[in-house]
């Protein structure tokens, strides 16, 4: 279960559906990709949202990566069943 997000927009949207400040072209993938964290119960679960999705090293050890668009990505951090400091960003 989603936890804390650190992205004021995603969290705008996954708490009130207000997109406004997400890019409105993925919106879609970005309400499916929350909505799959939020189901999230175990590492075995993360692992099965599919390919693109890998964990992250170097400043953003700690964290796992799924894929948006080609340089956005949605990151989080997994503790005990729960989600973390879910961000958007463009890490490369």
């Amino acid at each position: 279960m989603i936890q804390t997000i650190t992205h004021k927009g995603l969290r705008l949207f996954f708490e009130k559906g207000d997109g406004s400040k997400l890019p409105r072209e993925y919106l879609i993938k970005i309400s499916l990709i929350l909505d799959a964290l939020d189901a999230v119960a175990s590492e075995d679960d993360i692992k099965a949202l599919g390919g693109g999705i890998h964990r992250l090293t170097g400043n953003y050890a700690g964290f796992w990566s799924i894929k948006v668009s080609p340089n956005y990505r949605i990151i989080f951090r997994y503790s005990k069943g729960d989600i973390f400091d879910v961000d958007y960003l463009d890490y490369h």
